[in-house]
C-alpha cells in the first residue's frame, strides 16, 4: 500500500522501507521500527501536525520544546527564502554578516543587564560546550588558569557532544561512554516531589541551593570556572526552583567568583512567558545558552550571550577565543531568527503565555487528582504529569513497569487520541507537555480532556494486570 505523501514527495518511495533500511533515529530503537510501522509527520499547520496517513495531532510538545510560533508560518519560510537568495552562506570567521549582526544587537537588546556578546553556534549542546570553553580560557585571561571545572544538578540534561555529555547529569546515557572529559561535578536539583534534603525540616531550607557552595568548597574555589543550570530543570520533569533558590545561587556564585550560566535551550523565548528564564525568576547570569526557540525550529541555530566583563579580555592584545564552528551564525539560520522573534512581539505570543497560564494551571490540577498521577508541575507553557502507582506514598514503578506503561500504553494511546506529547523514564516517568506558544484555551482544555481519558484507562489496564 503506497503511503498518503504530501504532493512534493516521491509517490513511488517506499518510506516505510526506506526508513526501515537507511533511517538511524536520535535516541530510537532501531528494531522497533523492524516490526512496527514508524510514524512519519508529513504537514504541520499551525498547532497541529499530521502524519502519513493523514491523522491530525495537536503538537504538545512544540517538535522539541522548539515550535514556538506554530508550524507552516509562511513569513519564516519567506525570511529563508529571501536570504538564500541573497547570501547562502558565508562564516562568521573575522568577517561578519547583515543577519548575524542585527540578531546578535536584538538579542543583547532583549537580555538583561550586560549581555552584549553573543556567539553563535548551530544547536544547545554546542553552545553549552561553548559556554564551558569560554568560561575557561576567561580565567585564563584573567591569571586564574585553574578554574576549569563545572558545577551542573543530577538528572539535568545539557547536551550529547561529549564535552555537553560530561555537564549532563543522566547516568543512563553517559555510562557507555565515560569517562568523559575530567572536571564536570553534579549538585542536587530542584525536585521538591521527591526532596530527601529538607523532607524533616517541614519546609523547604534551599539545601539544594546550599550543596553548590559545599561542592565548590570541596573542589577547592579556584579551580571551579562556572555553574550551568537551567531556569527550570527538564529532566526530572520540569522541575520548578522554590522561591528565593535563583537568589541564593547568585549569592554563592559571587562569594566564590564563579561564572553563572542559565541554560535556556528550552525555557528562552516565551516558554516560561518571558524572553528569557532567568527574567521570570529574577536572576542575572553571567551568559544565557540559548536555541531550539530562536528559530522556532524552522532553521538550526544557538548560541551565547556573554557578559561584557567576559567580552573584555578579548578586547585586549590580540587575544583570540579558539573555539569556532562552520555553520555557527548561518546567514539563512539568523535572518529566520529575526523574523521568528519579529513574529513573537507583533502578536505578543510572550502576553499569550501569561494570559493562559492560569488556564494551563486549572487543567494541569484536574489532571492531578488522578490516582496514577504523583504530581503536576511546570510553569508557563512547560508542564510535567509525574506517573505513580501509590499516591499515597509517591511510590515510582519499576523499569519494567515503565516500559509497558510509557511504551506499551500511553504514547500509542495518546498517539490515537490526536496528542502528541513525550512519555520520558529518564528519571522517575512523568509525561511532558510544552505546545506551541499559539496555544489557547482551546487547546489546553484538549490537552487536559485528553489526559484525562488516557491516564484513566491506563490506570485501570494497570491495575488489572
Amino acid at each position: 500500500m503506497t503511503d498518503d505523501l504530501s504532493p512534493d514527495s516521491d509517490p513511488g518511495l517506499d518510506l516505510q522501507g526506506a526508513a526501515r533500511r537507511h533511517l538511524w533515529g536520535h535516541f530510537t530503537k532501531l528494531d522497533t521500527f523492524q516490526r512496527d510501522e514508524m510514524p512519519i509527520i508529513v504537514r504541520g499547520d499551525g498547532n497541529y501536525i499530521f502524519d502519513q496517513h493523514g491523522h491530525r495531532l495537536l503538537d504538545g510538545l512544540s517538535g522539541l520544546f522548539t515550535v514556538q510560533v506554530g508550524h507552516g508560518r509562511r513569513e519564516l519560510a519567506e525570511a529563508a527564502t529571501h536570504q538564500s537568495a541573497t547570501l547562502g552562506y558565508f562564516p562568521l570567521w573575522s568577517f561578519g554578516h547583515e543577519p548575524g549582526i542585527r540578531l546578535a544587537a536584538r538579542l543583547a537588546a532583549l537580555a538583561p543587564g550586560d549581555l552584549n556578546r553573543v556567539f553563535f553556534t548551530t544547536g544547545g549542546g554546542e553552545a553549552i560546550e561553548s559556554a564551558w570553553k569560554l568560561a575557561v580560557q576567561y580565567f585564563e585571561a584573567i591569571g586564574q588558569p585553574k578554574r576549569r571545572k563545572v558545577i551542573s544538578r543530577h538528572y539535568a540534561y545539557h547536551g550529547t557532544t561529549l564535552g555537553a555529555l560530561s555537564i549532563t547529569g543522566i547516568p543512563a546515557i553517559k555510562t557507555t561512554w565515560e569517562p568523559l572529559l575530567p572536571g564536570a561535578v553534579k549538585v542536587a536539583n530542584t525536585n521538591q516531589y521527591r526532596c530527601g534534603m529538607c523532607a524533616k525540616a517541614g519546609a523547604c531550607t534551599l539545601a539544594c541551593a546550599d550543596d553548590i557552595e559545599a561542592r565548590i568548597v570541596m573542589e577547592g574555589p579556584e579551580s571551579v570556572a562556572c555553574v550551568i543550570l537551567e531556569p527550570v530543570q527538564n529532566t526530572g520533569g520540569a522541575l520548578v526552583p522554590p522561591p528565593g533558590y535563583w537568589q541564593r545561587v547568585r549569592e554563592i556564585c559571587d562569594r566564590y567568583g564563579v561564572l553563572l550560566v542559565s541554560d535556556e535551550v528550552i525555557c528562552a523565548f516565551g516558554r516560561l512567558g518571558h524572553w528569557f528564564g532567568c527574567a521570570r525568576f529574577g536572576y542575572q547570569p553571567d551568559m544565557i545558552v540559548f536555541a531550539k526557540g530562536v528559530t522556532s525550529g524552522y532553521a538550526p541555530l544557538g548560541g551565547v550571550i556573554a557578559s561584557d566583563r567576559l567580552a573584555a579580555p578579548f578586547l585586549e592584545d590580540g587575544r583570540v577565543f579558539l573555539h569556532g564552528l562552520t555553520f555557527g551564525g548561518h546567514p539563512v539560520s539568523c535572518a529566520v531568527a529575526l523574523a521568528n522573534i519579529d513574529l513573537i512581539e507583533r502578536e505578543d505570543l510572550l502576553g499569550n503565555v501569561l494570559r493562559n497560564e492560569a488556564v494551563f494551571d486549572e487543567v494541569m490540577a484536574r489532571i492531578g487528582e488522578l490516582p496514577i498521577v504523583g504530581q503536576v508541575r511546570g510553569c508557563g507553557y512547560f508542564r510535567v504529569a509525574e506517573l505513580v502507582k501509590d499516591k499515597e506514598h509517591r511510590t515510582t514503578f519499576t523499569d519494567e513497569e515503565c516500559d509497558w506503561l510509557l511504551r506499551g500504553v500511553l504514547s500509542p494511546a495518546l498517539y490515537k487520541a490526536g496528542l502528541f506529547c513525550r512519555a520520558d523514564d529518564r528519571a522517575d516517568p512523568v509525561v511532558v507537555l510544552s505546545p506551541p506558544l499559539t496555544c489557547g484555551p482551546d487547546e489546553l482544555h484538549f490537552i487536559g480532556d485528553t489526559l484525562g481519558r488516557v491516564f484513566t484507562d491506563a490506570w485501570d489496564a494497570f491495575r488489572s494486570r
